[in-house]
């Protein structure tokens, strides 16, 4: 899409921070942004809030509870800077956090926002609650 908007003389933008990498598998693997590793070797203050599927109930309707979602946001300013999940769905789950990160949402931000039950993206906004007080399900 950024070589189509050059070519019509438009700025082709890309954001290289925020491009998902999934690996279809069973069970699925995303990411995007940074991993804890990365924020280590840079020295940056973080936290990261993790949920299991375990404690998705539309997972566990359909016996596939194995994984997690595991979302890392700075320790200061709360914004996203990575997530990573295992588990069902995660090549579409990853998405949700993709919008988040290209807008500067915070852990908070994502948390606070309503999502359908049960769904599979529950996990998600529980991982970013866990970036806070506490996830619901845990």
């Amino acid at each position: 899409m950024a070589l189509a908007e050059i070519m019509a003389g438009k700025h082709g933008h890309v954001n290289y921070g925020v491009i998902p990498g999934v690996i279809y598998t069973t069970p699925e693997v995303a990411s995007v942004g940074q991993t804890e590793e990365q924020l280590k070797a840079e020295g940056r203050a973080y936290k990261a809030g993790k949920f299991p599927f375990m404690g998705n109930a539309r997972a566990k309707a359909v016996f596939q509870a194995e994984g997690f979602v595991k979302i890392l946001a700075d320790a200061t300013t709360d914004r996203i800077l990575g997530a990573h999940i295992i588990g069902p769905q995660a090549g579409d789950l990853i998405h949700e956090v993709c919008v988040a990160m290209e807008f500067g949402a915070s852990a908070q931000d994502l948390a606070l926002t309503c999502h359908a039950h049960p769904t599979w993206s529950e996990a998600v906004r529980e991982a970013a609650l866990a970036c806070g007080d506490g996830a619901i399900h845990a």
